[in-house]
């Protein structure tokens, strides 16, 4: 089994910044991609940044330019870096890490963390 623990959200003024941080453990053999999604309420959980194993990064267009993902494969933390908060940040932001499990070899799994609220406000 893998847990995700995710911590550094908050309340922050409009403009303001957050770092949220991520931390897989278990008995994890490989991590393939490690996201952040949001979700707000009334609306559908949305895609905010992922990161491939390589390096490579995806943003959603709301956040380009904004926020940074980051990743850190020793620690298995994945890291988002939210300056110029908006209100419209305002949601729930889970991390999600996909990989291969260490107890069977070839057998995957998708990992959900518990969620952390993100408040932007004056």
């Amino acid at each position: 089994q893998v847990q995700l623990v995710e911590s550094g959200g908050g309340v922050v003024q409009p403009g303001g910044s957050l770092r949220l941080s991520c931390a897989a453990s278990g008995s994890i053999r490989s991590i393939y991609n490690m996201g952040w999604y949001r979700q707000a309420p009334g609306k559908q959980r949305e895609l905010v940044a992922f990161i491939t194993n390589g390096g490579s990064t995806n943003y959603a267009d709301s956040v380009k330019g904004r926020f940074t993902i980051s990743r850190d494969n020793v620690k298995n933390t994945v890291y988002l870096q939210m300056n110029s908060l908006k209100p419209e940040d305002t949601a729930v932001y889970y991390c999600n890490v996909k990989g291969i499990l260490a107890t069977k070899l070839l057998s995957s799994f998708d990992s959900w963390g518990q969620g952390t609220q993100v408040t932007v406000s004056s």
